[in-house]
């Protein structure tokens, strides 16, 4: 019986493992109401790579009509002056996107209260159909995420994430892990436990 089901979570983590790498490598940009991009770190209002990275790519999907409105996400980490999501508004009204397209959630410190929180104001204004954008190995789980609060979602990443060979397989793992729990327990359930993946995870 140990065997059976050592066997059975085997199968089953290699099966996340084979999901999560599968989307990272997917593009499924399309029409819709919104872009959403998941926030990364800043540093005293600027951007970091990985947060730069996302920006851009929501901005080329704004600019190449896409959406009509960008999402800017996360808060203020201890100790910070900005909110990524405000850094975030920042660096693309510098880039030249209209301040008034962008919209900021500014309270999340996980992708999961992000998501909530974003899916809570999009909803009220009629809006369930976005874009996610963050970095390739996050794919499956903010979509599953996204899907768990409300959203109908599509995935489109960065395609300059700084993670690269060993560094983007740790990433991936530690995907792997979050998605297998979150989807027995479900992603709201792992939030409230204090397990805090996304701060494993955190994109410095």
């Amino acid at each position: 019986m140990t065997l059976v089901l050592a066997a059975a979570v085997g199968l089953y983590v290699t099966v996340t493992a084979g999901q999560v790498w599968w989307a990272a490598t997917s593009d499924d940009a399309r029409d819709a109401d919104a872009v959403v991009v998941l926030g990364a770190a800043q540093y005293d209002g600027r951007p970091s790579k990985a947060l730069q990275g996302r920006l851009d790519h929501a901005r080329a999907l704004y600019e190449q009509g896409y959406v009509p409105r960008i999402v800017v996400t996360g808060g203020r980490r201890e100790g910070d002056r900005f909110t990524e999501a405000a850094a975030g508004a920042a660096y693309l009204e510098a880039q030249g996107v209209p301040g008034s397209v962008i919209e900021r959630e500014t309270a999340g410190g996980t992708s999961y209260a992000s998501l909530a929180a974003t899916s809570r104001f999009l909803r009220d204004d009629g809006i369930e159909q976005v874009i996610l954008v963050s970095d390739p190995f996050h794919n499956y789980r903010i979509t599953q995420i996204a899907e768990e609060v409300g959203l109908e979602a599509y995935p489109s990443a960065s395609t300059t994430s700084p993670f690269r060979g060993v560094a983007e397989l740790r990433q991936m793992g530690r995907e792997t892990v979050a998605v297998a729990l979150g989807r027995v327990i479900g992603y709201r359930r792992l939030d409230d436990l204090g397990l805090r993946l996304d701060q494993a995870l955190a994109v410095r």
